[in-house]
C-alpha cells in the first residue's frame, strides 16, 4: 500500500510536484495558506487539511515547500507545526530552498521525536516541476534517503544524496551561485544583439548550443525576447536564496563578487516593485540602464 504524503505549500512548484504523486496513485493531504491555490489539488481528489499539524497527523511522508527560513521554521517548529504532531517513524522532507544550518537543526529535532527529517530543494523552475524533471539535491541519513527516493523520483528527473543533514542546501545555494552570474550573462546577451540590430531569437540558435549554453539561455532567454515575466521563480524567493548563500560564504571566510553583484541588480528589480516577476525580469533592468 503507498504511503500516504501529506503535501504543504501548493503554489507554483508544489502544486505540480503535488500533482505528479498524486497521478502516481500516492494518496495525499494538503494544506497552503491560501486554499485556493489548492483547489485543482482537492478536484483531483486530493484531501484538505486545516493546519499543518493536521497533516502531519495523517501522512507517513510529508513534504514541505514553502516560502523563507522563517515559514520552514514555523511550519516544523511551532507547536501546532510537523514535529510535535508528526507520527512517530513518519519522513519530512523540506524541498524549501533554505539555510543549511536549519537544516540541520530540523534533523536533530527530528531525531528527538523519532520523526525522518531530510533536506531536499529543488531546481528546475516551473517548467521541471509541470514535467517531473526536477534536480533534487538531498541531505540526511542515507537509509531515511533510501526509503523515500521513490517519492523523489515521481517528481525528480535528477535525484542525488549529497550527504548529511544540510548537505542539500548546500548543494542548492552552489546551484544559485551559479545561476546568479549566469543570468546577469544571458540578460545581456540579449540586451546585446537588441542593440547590434541583430535578431535575438535567431542568435539563440547559435549560442544555445555552443559554449555559452545553459538552462537559463535556453528557458529564460525566449521569456525575456517575448516580454514574458510571469514567474516561474520570483525574483523575491532567488533575492531570499542569493542572502543565504552570501551568509553561508560569510561563514566560510568566501567572497563571492559575482553572486554580489547579481544580488545589488535584483535588489534594484525589487525595488522598483518587481518582486513576484520572474527572475527573466533582470532583462527589465539591463535594457533600461542601456535606452
Amino acid at each position: 500500500m503507498n504511503k500516504t504524503v501529506g503535501f504543504i505549500g501548493t503554489g507554483v512548484m508544489g502544486k505540480s510536484m503535488a500533482g505528479h504523486l498524486m497521478n502516481a496513485g500516492y494518496p495525499v493531504v494538503v494544506y497552503n495558506r491560501t486554499k485556493a491555490k489548492a483547489e485543482d489539488l482537492l478536484d483531483a481528489g486530493a484531501v484538505w487539511k486545516e493546519t499543518p499539524a493536521e497533516v502531519a497527523k495523517a501522512a507517513d511522508v510529508i513534504i514541505t515547500i514553502v516560502g523563507y527560513p522563517s515559514d520552514v521554521e514555523a511550519v516544523y517548529l511551532k507547536d501546532d507545526g510537523i514535529l510535535a504532531n508528526a507520527k512517530p517513524g513518519s519522513y519530512a522532507i523540506d524541498m524549501t530552498t533554505s539555510s543549511p544550518m536549519l537544516a540541520k537543526k530540523l534533523y536533530e529535532e527530528g531525531k528527538k521525536k523519532n520523526v525522518h527529517v531530510l533536506d531536499a530543494p529543488v531546481s528546475g523552475g516551473d517548467v521541471g516541476a509541470k514535467n517531473g524533471t526536477l534536480t533534487i539535491m538531498a541531505g540526511g541519513a542515507e537509509a531515511d534517503f533510501n526509503e523515500i527516493k521513490p517519492i523523489l523520483d515521481v517528481m525528480g528527473g535528477n535525484v542525488i544524496r549529497q550527504g548529511e543533514a544540510g548537505a542539500g542546501q548546500h548543494t542548492k545555494m552552489c546551484n544559485q551561485i551559479a545561476i546568479a552570474s549566469n543570468m546577469m550573462g544571458v540578460a545581456e546577451a540579449i540586451v546585446y544583439a537588441e542593440q547590434a540590430g541583430l535578431d535575438p531569437e535567431r542568435v539563440l540558435d547559435s549560442i544555445g548550443s555552443g559554449a555559452a549554453g545553459s538552462w537559463s539561455l535556453s528557458n529564460l532567454a525566449p521569456r525575456m525576447i517575448k516580454g514574458d515575466f510571469e514567474p516561474g521563480f520570483y525574483i523575491k524567493h532567488f533575492i531570499k536564496d542569493m542572502n543565504i548563500a552570501i551568509e553561508s560564504a560569510e561563514a566560510m571566510g568566501m567572497n563571492t563578487p559575482g553572486l554580489t553583484l547579481a544580488k545589488s541588480l535584483y535588489d534594484q528589480l525589487s525595488e522598483q516593485g518587481h518582486d513576484d516577476k520572474g527572475t527573466q525580469a533582470i532583462y527589465l533592468l539591463l535594457k533600461g540602464n542601456n535606452n
